[in-house]
């Protein structure tokens, strides 16, 4: 049991590394692939790694059982989950700096809870209520490079305000899944959305880059191939099964608070593999990042616990 749990922590670790690393992955393909094609292709691949999960699973069967609410729920996860955000990750990537894009992360638990407490009445508390203020005050610090006045319209660049668009795809995935797909099991809910985000893409391409862009694919230097397949077989397909058991082993909130390490791996792994720096900027609004999303999560497990012993 000890050793079932440890390992369960570290697959959490490794989601976080590999969700971290994508931001560099992301930046090396979106400056050496047509970014509709190359997302097109992540998901494709992704796809097929979570249908044959699916299979093994036994759970291929259910897909009978679903119902025209349903499908529509998942296609609807798919446009803003899959389409938009990689649209906006790809394209943001074309000129932000992976380190500086990896912060968006801090605002997903972030705005996710606001609007959960708007539209579904979720309790807060004030703990949480400071671990937001943190984690958005240290996200948006780190986007404006230490002025948050360059956030304004007009002095802010294009890339920043896309990885902004990037958190409000994540958020409107949630709250669908939240909304629509209470009866879908997660990982069901996971390759379906996968697929037909990967459709989705597709026609993008095909539509907006023309045929011209998968031939394009070929020219590609390795480093965007070995980067393509990474963020599908290990930044899409391996860390959501170790987030998956992360869920089931632990819970849903001790899974969900391994996120914070998301943009200090990313930080880091961009460092390494790409050589950006890192500035004080980084550093100062990563640190209030990492500490918002670690006191928000204390906030909820605080208030879950005075729940259930009154």
């Amino acid at each position: 049991m000890i050793c079932s749990r440890y390992s369960t922590h570290l697959g959490l670790v490794g989601m976080a590394a590999f969700w971290g690393a994508s931001w560099p992955w992301g930046r090396v393909v979106a400056q050496a692939m047509p970014p509709l094609a190359a997302a097109s292709l992540r998901f494709v691949l992704a796809s097929l790694v979570l249908f044959l999960w699916l299979y093994r699973s036994g759970r291929l069967s259910t897909l009978r059982t679903l119902n025209s609410r349903q499908w529509a729920g998942l296609a609807c996860a798919a446009a803003v989950g899959v389409l938009g955000y990689s649209i906006f990750f790809l394209l943001a990537l074309q000129t932000v700096a992976a380190s500086k894009a990896a912060m968006v992360v801090a605002l997903n638990p972030v705005l996710t809870l606001m609007f959960a407490a708007l539209l579904f009445r979720e309790a807060l508390n004030w703990l949480m209520g400071l671990g937001v203020a943190l984690a958005v005050s240290g996200a948006l610090y780190v986007l404006s490079g230490g002025s948050l006045s360059a956030l304004q319209p007009g002095q802010s660049g294009t890339g920043e305000w896309l990885l902004l668009g990037c958190a409000a795809c994540w958020v409107a995935y949630t709250l669908v899944g939240r909304m629509v797909l209470v009866a879908v099991d997660s990982l069901t809910a996971t390759t379906l959305t996968a697929a037909m985000g990967a459709i989705l893409l597709l026609i993008a391409s095909l539509t907006l880059e023309g045929p011209a862009a998968w031939r394009d694919l070929a020219d590609a230097v390795p480093a965007a191939w070995y980067s393509l397949l990474a963020l599908a077989l290990g930044a899409t397909a391996l860390a959501y099964a170790w987030y998956l058991n992360g869920v089931k082993v632990l819970g849903a909130g001790a899974a969900a608070a391994y996120m914070a390490l998301v943009p200090l791996f990313g930080s880091v792994f961009s460092s390494l593999w790409l050589g950006e720096p890192i500035t004080p900027s980084l550093v100062t609004g990563g640190a209030m990042a990492i500490a918002g999303m670690l006191t928000m999560n204390y906030g909820r497990l605080a208030m879950l616990k005075t729940a259930s012993t009154a």
